[in-house]
C-alpha cells in the first residue's frame, strides 16, 4: 500500500500541499510511480495524523482529497484506491469519486458511521487500533480485545466479514515500547481471522531506536516490513514502495511459496 499524502504537514515530509506546482498532478504522478514500483493499493489522505497535527474540517479535507482520487482513478483505472479518513462525509465522497475502500485510523471507536457507510456501499474497511492515551496493562491482549470488539461491531452493522481488515495501530495511542511489543507479537493478530495491515513507515519509534530523522528511516522501515511479512501480515503501508515491495516479496518467497513449484506467490504481503 503506497501512501499519497495530500497535506502540507505530513510528519514524514512527503505532503504534497504547499509545494510549487499543481498538487493534483503531483499526486497522480506519485501514484503512477508507486504502482510502477510495485504498489498494489494506493492510500490517499487529506489530513495528517501526526502527533499535535492541525485538525482539518470536512470541507477542506474534501477539497484536498476528492480531486486527487478522481484524477488518480482516471489515470489508473485498475488500481485499488483507499481513502484515509475518519469522516463519513469524506469517505462517501471519496467512494463516489472512485475509491474502493475506507481506511479509518479510529476504527475501534464507538462511532459506527464509517461502519454503516462500508455496509451500505459494500466496500472493505480497515479497522485500525487507536487510543487517546497510551495506557495499557497488557498492550497485546488489550489491542487484540479492542480489535475483536471492532470486528463484532462491524459485523453487527452489516459489514461483510470478508470486507474487514485489521490494523494494530503502530504509532497510534502507543509508546515506543508498546510499538516494539506489537512487532514482537505480530503473529498473534492472525488469530483475529482477518487480513492484517501494518503501517510503520518512517514513524517516530524507528527514529527513536536509531536516532534518525524521518528521511533516514528507510532501512528501519524495511526491517519491519520483512518482520511483518514473515509474521503473516498481509498489507504493509509505506512511503518508499520499491524497496519495501522487494523486501516483502523476498520474504514471501521464503515463507509463502507457490504450491506448485516453490516459486514466490503473486499474492501475499503487498
Amino acid at each position: 500500500m503506497g501512501i499519497v499524502n495530500v497535506t502540507p504537514d505530513s510528519f514524514s515530509g512527503d505532503g504534497l500541499l504547499g509545494r510549487e506546482g499543481d498538487p493534483i498532478a503531483a499526486a497522480v504522478a506519485q501514484a503512477q510511480a508507486m504502482i510502477a514500483d510495485g504498489a498494489d493499493i494506493l492510500d490517499i489522505g487529506g489530513e495528517s495524523t501526526r502527533p499535535a497535527h492541525e485538525p482539518v474540517d470536512a470541507t477542506e479535507e474534501l477539497r484536498r482529497v476528492v480531486p486527487v482520487i478522481t484524477a488518480a482513478r482516471a489515470a489508473l483505472p485498475d488500481a485499488p484506491i483507499s481513502v484515509d479518513t475518519t469522516k463519513r462525509e469524506v469517505a462517501a465522497a471519496a467512494l463516489d469519486a472512485g475509491a474502493d475502500l475506507i481506511n479509518d485510523v479510529w476504527g475501534v471507536a464507538q462511532d459506527n458511521a464509517q461502519l454503516r457507510l462500508a455496509a451500505e456501499r459494500g466496500v472493505p474497511i480497515v479497522l485500525m487500533h487507536n487510543r487517546a492515551q497510551p495506557v495499557y496493562g497488557d498492550v497485546i491482549a488489550e489491542v487484540l480485545a479492542d480489535l475483536r470488539a471492532a470486528i463484532d461491531r462491524a459485523l453487527d452493522g452489516g459489514v461483510a466479514e470478508d470486507s474487514i481488515i485489521v490494523d494494530p495501530g503502530f504509532g497510534f495511542g502507543k509508546t515506543p515500547e508498546h510499538n516494539l511489543a506489537l512487532l514482537r507479537h505480530l503473529d498473534e493478530f492472525r488469530t483475529l481471522g482477518r487480513p492484517v495491515l501494518l503501517g510503520t513507515s518512517r514513524k517516530s519509534t524507528l527514529g527513536r531506536v536509531l536516532d534518525l530523522p524521518p528521511e533516514e528511516r528507510l532501512e528501519a522501515t524495511i526491517a519491519t516490513t520483512a518482520l511483518a511479512a514473515a509474521a503473516g501480515v498481509d498489507i504493509v503501508r509505506v512511503h518508499d514502495v520499491r524497496p519495501n515491495a522487494r523486501a516483502a516479496r523476498m520474504v514471501d518467497a521464503i515463507w509463502r511459496p507457490a504450491p506448485s513449484a516453490g516459486a514466490a506467490s503473486p499474492g501475499g504481503p503487498t
